[in-house]
């Protein structure tokens, strides 16, 4: 019969044909027959289904053995004896070199005919070594899956004892070497389903004995965590993982993270193979497990660790969020990295490239998942937004992108924030940031935040970018006998010469510091501004002066000069006059104060209040006239604040856009002609634009700075209970006060009012108004007679002697931006430029240099964004809209400096020789010789860096190009499937990529 079934199957009859005929032989196999015939039959059947060159060939195979086992069991036993097995599997069937691939699906075929029989104990025990023989062989992922088949459906089989913690390790082992070598579809695919039959038995087995789980799971890390120099395991291990019970996870990481014989470079490599894990498509819990392990080195403090792995693998996981097949495990990790990396704004900023585009293409798939995906990305962004802001130039591209989905509440933000850091303790992290190799290509350097200390950060800044307060203060002297004003100098000094991307400023922090700040809390910029210029002031001025040399002055202006050199740094830089005059509305009397400010502080007026924001360009009469020729009508001069005061008329083209009650003293209204040569007076008619005030346009209802100077110099009524009382009249009187400024400061400090406190709350808020920034601003000071006849004499001939205003040109040079809802809590980052007397102008005309436009001014200066440590190029424009963009993020304190053309030219000059402004400063040798040795140091430190960092990213595992999976998208709009990056799209290109 064998023959015949030989001859047949052979035959080059048709499929049909040979069926029949086959039909009719198995049919007669079923009948009883001789031993010697049936293992003729099971020999050809076994020949077959082994080594069959065709599926029809190893299906009738297959097809015979089982009517023999089933209806001639005693002969097929003897046939399926253990001699017969161990040959099959160690020496396999067939021509040599043509050994057959299906011995394991052979056996598995014929144990189910001899489970009962007295040899089944026998085989049971050879499967058993055998299986393990093979795994430690490394099979190909489909022979791996064949003996998890057999193994599943024949538990027996399965190694027992210590071979069966032997044999989890070691099927580990294969796993970790799998790789698919065909990018179809169809075969990747099929390479999952082996996948998961091999750990799907490991499942199996930790459920019946779960004692193997743990040394399996070392093994597992043995694996990942290896440095030696060979392929990466494969990301199959990930299916490993999802089988291992959750219940065991804080134990596992506990035991990991504190065991002391794992080197820090082999945790690195373990997490960062763990993370490309996010890749696997079929994988459950393998986020969880990534997290907890990225808690539990937080929780010993291995933050290096954690930042090189977040900074190597955190666009590999953002890049994932384009597959929905892997999206929610990938956003989970990219969560936890992100909230968790507060120390720096590093690896977020490394995702604002990508964020664009992935949010378009989350837009076009419009799924469920999308969806979903993108309201907690824009959560997740939002956060980053609140905890690194002070980057609007940067943050804007990605805020248009997510301007129309939903904001998270601070309160949120705050829990999300507050959950997730990797510590508490702000100053563990200390060490670790800046992580900058080189200066900023701007050239200048940050300052290190020691814990809530941008306040300071920013307003030191500002102060070193006054380039006049600068100079001055890196020429003191040694010795001088002003230990804070020491420490400033050094700090500059650092700032100006180190090599250093950024410095720490913790020395003159710990020197300025207010004695009732909170450390480690938020204070209030213009709080510490105002302390700190009071403590240099007072410190000079015990008598510990720093021009010693000024002291001899010429005779010929000795009065003015020797008034001037007995000023502080202090005054001479930021001080300011003003007179502040009282009058009774009843007996008419004036009483008069004059005092020295070193900044405005300036009020936003109350909301029902008449405020030009709506003019773009404010006329210099709005904040006070110019020197003017004398009106037919002497009374009409403008000696009195309280002259008659009527509101302009429409008709009246040459009123001012103000009207002059807010300014609390009388404009000329006849046609001016201004004072050449002094640079005084302007004409106002003929170029608006670069003669008046260059602001940015606001809104109609916004407010501007000269809105809320003309506020703070408009008349105040005191009545009711502010009533004024009059030594005079000597009872309490209705009165009018008003303020006048007497001399304008050569740097000149305003800051916006805009914490007020909440009775409701018992909080101080803030104004959230924005306020539009000139660059040039022209301040009216009130002038005695003496220095009346003064500039006149610099000007036009017969320009009016007597008490009036002039008006003074400030340029914009800093700005201080607080980003938050409170001054207790938020962020502060400052715009500068260093305005200096090089700046452009024409051509000297009379003698007289001829300004150039305000907007020349502005274009030609570059301005600096100063952000703690980071220093980036920015822009006016940048300054002017950041509040449109960031509507917490308001302008607080705004530094302006004198054009020196507009101030006195004794003082000038005085000032120029004082602070040899136009000179770069020279340091005095232990200053010298301390930045030297700290750049010295600091390129030792760069060294060392450079090798621990190499040693660091060689062991971090290789990952593919994750970018191709943003470039794949923008480029595969027509792709159709069930993985793509688009809705439900995607190639098998783009899936091999995904997964592998």
């Amino acid at each position: 019969m064998d023959k015949i079934l030989e001859a047949v199957v052979m035959s080059s009859y048709p499929n049909n044909v040979k069926q029949g005929l086959v039909r009719r032989v198995i049919e007669a196999s079923k009948q009883p027959m001789d031993s010697e015939q049936c293992w003729s039959m099971l020999e050809l059947s076994t020949k077959l289904y082994l080594t069959g060159d065709t599926k029809y060939k190893r299906e009738i195979g297959k097809e015979v053995l089982e009517v023999y086992g089933h209806y001639h069991p005693e002969e097929f036993e003897e046939f399926f004896n253990v001699r017969f097995l161990l040959s099959l599997l160690q020496e396999g069937y067939g021509p040599l070199g043509k050994r057959s691939h299906y011995v394991l699906d052979y056996i598995q075929l014929g144990l189910q005919f001899v489970l009962e029989s007295p040899s089944a104990n026998s085989i049971f025990s050879l499967l058993r070594i055998e299986v393990l023989r093979k795994v430690c062989e490394r099979p190909s992922p489909k022979q791996c899956a064949k003996i998890s088949k057999l193994l599943t459906q024949h538990p027996q089989c399965i190694p027992t004892g210590k071979h069966q913690l032997l044999f989890c390790q070691q099927l580990i082992r294969c796993i970790g070497q799998f790789q698919c070598v065909s990018e179809g579809e169809e075969e990747i695919m099929e390479f999952l389903e082996q996948v998961n039959k091999v750990s799907g038995l490991l499942q199996r087995i930790w459920r019946t004995q779960t004692s193997a789980i743990l040394p399996s799971l070392k093994e597992l890390f043995t694996i990942i965590s290896s440095t030696e120099e060979q392929e990466a395991p494969s990301n199959a291990l990930a299916s490993v993982v999802q089988f291992v019970p959750l219940e065991l996870m804080d134990g596992v990481i506990r035991n990991l993270t504190n065991d002391d014989s794992i080197t820090d470079v082999q945790m690195m490599m373990a997490i960062g193979r763990m993370i490309d894990w996010v890749s696997w498509p079929l994988g459950k819990n393998i986020d969880k497990w990534i997290i907890a392990l990225l808690k539990g080195l937080a929780a010993v403090k291995k933050f290096s660790i954690l930042i090189e792995v977040t900074l190597s693998k955190i666009e590999k996981v953002f890049s994932k969020l384009l597959y929905p097949i892997v999206r929610e495990g990938a956003l989970s990790v990219l969560q936890y990295m992100l909230l968790s990396f507060q120390h720096s704004h590093e690896a977020f900023h490394l995702l604002l490239p990508h964020i664009p585009r992935l949010v378009a293409s989350l837009k076009k798939e419009d799924s469920n998942s999308a969806t979903s995906s993108l309201e907690q990305l824009a959560e997740l962004i939002h956060c980053m937004f609140f905890r690194f802001s002070g980057f609007p130039d940067l943050y804007e591209p990605v805020l248009e992108a997510v301007k129309a989905l939903p904001i998270p509440n601070e309160d949120r933000i705050k829990h999300l924030l507050g959950q997730n850091a990797w510590t508490s303790q702000k100053n563990e992290l200390a060490c670790f940031y800046p992580r900058l190799a080189s200066k900023s290509e701007t050239g200048k350097i940050g300052l290190i935040n020691l814990g809530n200390t941008c306040y300071m950060n920013s307003i030191i800044q500002s102060l070193f970018m006054a380039s006049d307060f600068r100079h001055s203060v890196l020429n003191l002297t040694e010795g001088n006998s002003q230990p804070l004003m020491t420490k400033l100098q050094w700090l500059f000094a650092f700032l100006e010469h180190s090599q250093r991307p950024a410095i720490s400023p913790e020395s003159f922090l710990s020197a300025s510091w207010p004695p009732w700040f909170t450390p480690g809390a938020q204070q209030d910029c213009s709080e510490y501004l105002k302390y700190l210029l009071d403590r240099l002031h007072e410190e000079e001025k015990t008598g510990k002066r720093i021009y010693q040399k000024l002291k001899e002055s010429s005779l010929s202006s000795q009065a003015v000069e020797h008034h001037y050199l007995n000023k502080t740094l202090i005054e001479k830089m930021f001080g300011g006059k003003m007179m502040t005059k009282i009058r009774c509305l009843k007996c008419l009397n004036v009483s008069s104060r004059e005092e020295v400010f070193t900044d405005l502080s300036l009020a936003f007026p109350p909301s029902d209040r008449n405020v030009h924001g709506s003019t773009p360009i404010l006329p210099v009469e709005e904040i006070g006239p110019q020197f003017t020729e004398p009106p037919e009508n002497a009374g009409q001069l403008m000696g009195s604040p309280w002259v008659q005061r009527k509101a302009p008329m429409a008709s009246d083209h040459a009123a001012p856009s103000v009207s002059v009650e807010t300014l609390g003293f009388q404009e000329q209204r006849e046609a001016a002609n201004p004072v050449h040569g002094n640079g005084v007076g302007v004409d106002a008619a003929k170029d608006p634009p670069s003669t008046f005030m260059e602001q940015a346009c606001a809104p109609k209802d916004s407010r501007s700075v000269p809105d809320l100077i003309n506020y703070f110099l408009s008349p105040e009524r005191l009545t009711a209970e502010n009533k004024y009382h009059c030594e005079k009249c000597a009872s309490l009187q209705d009165a009018e006060k008003v303020a006048e400024l007497t001399e304008g400061p050569h740097y000149l400090i305003l800051t916006l009012l805009r914490f007020s406190f909440d009775p409701r709350t018992m909080k101080r808020k803030k104004i959230l108004d924005n306020v539009s920034i000139p660059v040039v601003l022209k301040l009216p000071i009130l002038v005695a007679p003496e220095e009346t006849e003064e500039v006149c004499q610099h000007g036009k001939d017969g320009a009016v002697p007597g008490r009036g205003f002039m008006t003074v040109v400030y340029d914009l040079c800093s700005v201080v931006v607080h980003s938050g809802i409170s001054s207790e809590s938020g962020h502060y980052y400052c715009y500068s430029r260093e305005c200096t007397d090089t700046t452009p102008h024409g051509q000297p005309q009379d003698g007289v240099p001829k300004p150039a436009s305000d907007k020349q001014l502005d274009l030609e200066i570059q301005w600096y964004l100063f952000n703690d440590t980071r220093v980036s190029f920015s822009s006016f424009e940048s300054v002017s809209n950041v509040t449109s963009f960031f509507p917490k993020d308001t302008a607080y304190v705004l530094f302006y400096r004198q054009r020196p053309e507009r101030q006195s030219c004794l003082l000038h000059e005085a000032l120029a020789e004082a602070g040899r402004l136009h000179g770069e400063p020279s340091l005095h040798k232990d200053l010298m010789e301390a930045i030297s040795k700290d750049n010295i140091l600091f390129l030792q430190e760069q060294e060392k860096e450079a090798r621990n960092r190499a040693a660091y990213i060689s062991a971090l595992p290789k990952s593919p190009l994750w970018w191709r999976d943003l470039d794949r998208d923008k480029d595969d709009d027509s792709s159709s499937g069930g993985c793509s990056p688009a809705a439900g799209g995607g190639g098998s290109g783009s899936f091999h990529g995904l997964v592998f």
